[in-house]
């Protein structure tokens, strides 16, 4: 198997190999260093190399493979974190221009449990500044620039977790960790086809984690299949004392726990016209071919009538600013690199109370009104955006139109979605699908998406040569 086939082999089927001792995990993170130093760099995808860490980490996991003690599926796989969790006495600098050099003593959760399932921390990955907390208007609102796609070099590879899906997308990781508030992990998933599952709100522990909003903020996974998600997220969920929003329970991943059971689908309702997005109707049109072949049913679904995308765009705005109040009283704002996100943070210190309090009000009121949308459909589905990879150096608020999404109503009520890759669309760049669940019915999620997968090939392209 050649680097280029090897690297872009599932996280599962990299740790079998390992296992098997088919590769040593030192042999294949040395490859994955390489193309980090290489792809990675090209892309602006690379905050930091962990190096000596991750060569200390593979050999350790050697060590153990050897001796018949592996940890989990996991165990020797190179893998890359977003640069908001903090990393003992490695760099931890938010992608942002005025937190440059900055090193915390500890290591978030999410760290500390996949150092436990074995996996290697080969980077720490590019992320746009304060995960765009103020809004932002350029792609180069990051300490390390516009983080490209691999599909396509003068396009955007998406935010905020820009760096963790091009770094998968270009094969210079096993996986990958991401966050997300409103779209993070979706959408760089769509656009650099990988497969992204943001969490339910409370499933991960966040300590050591960037805030942005206290009350919206998920970690999740960034992979090459639905099933490296699960394994992933079985490695990273659970409860913490160091984080009291943590849920109780862990999250079992179970392959086989939906086998022939056939689900109640949900469609939600996308304009594809007005939004003069043919392509992506035609890619999911085709999808729901799929699902309906599979033996799964497909309806009609609707949301209660909330003003969803309001409240969560006032929570971020308000929590935001409280997050990084320090910082926007301080001559340092100045140093962020997207003007936008300077006068986006500065408008949240003075958003009035009333009306954040006006938005959590919707939010409890939505919550229970909307969940029993699940009492019909197992899970709901949509394309996760209409449109592809925009271009890297041209304003968002141009380019973003007719991109569509449902990324309002499911991050305000904490819901848990998943995101793969189905039929690319104009000119071969990839287009994501969206399936969306009942709070802590990840599960459900990946049994589809695992089962999408093993219709189709989508996510196994690899984009071209650079």
């Amino acid at each position: 198997m050649g680097d280029f086939t090897l690297t872009f082999s599932s996280a599962a089927a990299l740790g079998r190999m390992i296992r098997r001792r088919e590769i040593s995990s030192v042999e294949l993170t040395k490859i994955y260093l390489s193309q980090l130093e290489d792809r990675g760099r090209e892309l602006n995808a690379v905050a930091e190399l962990t190096r000596d860490l991750a060569l200390k980490q593979a050999a350790q996991a050697d060590r153990e493979i050897r001796a018949g003690k592996p940890r989990s599926p996991l165990h020797g796989v190179p893998y890359g974190a977003k640069d908001l969790l903090a990393t003992k006495g490695i760099p931890t600098q938010w992608g942002s221009p005025a937190h440059r050099g900055q090193v915390f003593p500890y290591d978030a959760t999410v760290i500390v449990r996949l150092r436990e399932a074995g996996a290697v921390l080969a980077a720490k990955l590019a992320m746009i500044e304060l995960a765009g907390g103020g809004g932002y208007e350029f792609a180069s609102a990051s300490l390390h620039g516009p983080c490209l796609n691999p599909w396509d070099k003068t396009r955007w590879a998406g935010g905020s977790s820009s760096g963790s899906g091009a770094a998968v997308g270009a094969g210079t990781v096993g996986f990958a960790i991401g966050t997300e508030t409103w779209g993070s992990i979706t959408v760089p998933a769509a656009f650099c086809n990988v497969c992204g599952l943001r969490p339910t709100y409370g499933r991960v522990s966040r300590y050591g984690a960037m805030a942005l909003s206290w009350t919206m903020d998920k970690i999740g996974p960034m992979a090459r299949s639905a099933e490296d998600c699960g394994l992933i997220l079985a490695a990273i969920a659970g409860p913490d004392p160091r984080d009291p929003s943590c849920a109780p329970g862990r999250f079992v991943f179970q392959p086989r726990a939906f086998a022939g059971r056939k689900l109640r689908l949900g469609v939600l309702p996308t304009d594809f016209k007005a939004n003069k997005a043919p392509e992506a109707e035609k890619s999911f049109q085709e999808a729901l071919q799929v699902f309906r072949k599979l033996g799964h049913s497909v309806g009609e679904a609707k949301l209660p009538g909330f003003p969803y995308e309001t409240a969560a765009g006032t929570i971020i705005e308000v929590e935001g600013a409280s997050a990084f109040e320090e910082l926007i009283r301080s001559p340092r704002l100045e140093l962020l690199a997207d003007r936008s996100q300077q006068a986006g943070l500065l408008a949240g210190l003075v958003t009035p109370g009333a009306d954040y309090l006006r938005a959590m009000r919707i939010r409890k009121m939505a919550g229970p009104v909307a969940v029993r949308i699940f009492e019909k459909f197992d899970a709901l589905i949509a394309p996760t955006l209409l449109q592809v990879a925009p271009p890297a150096d041209k304003s968002l608020n141009e380019s973003w139109v007719g991109m569509g999404g449902n990324g309002g109503p499911g991050n305000l009520l904490g819901w848990p979605s998943l995101s793969i890759p189905m039929r690319p669309g104009k000119e071969n760049l990839p287009l994501g699908l969206e399936m969306i669940g009942a709070p802590f019915q990840e599960m459900t999620l990946i049994a589809l998406g695992m089962a999408f997968q093993r219709e189709t090939e989508w996510h196994r392209r690899t984009p071209p040569a650079f």
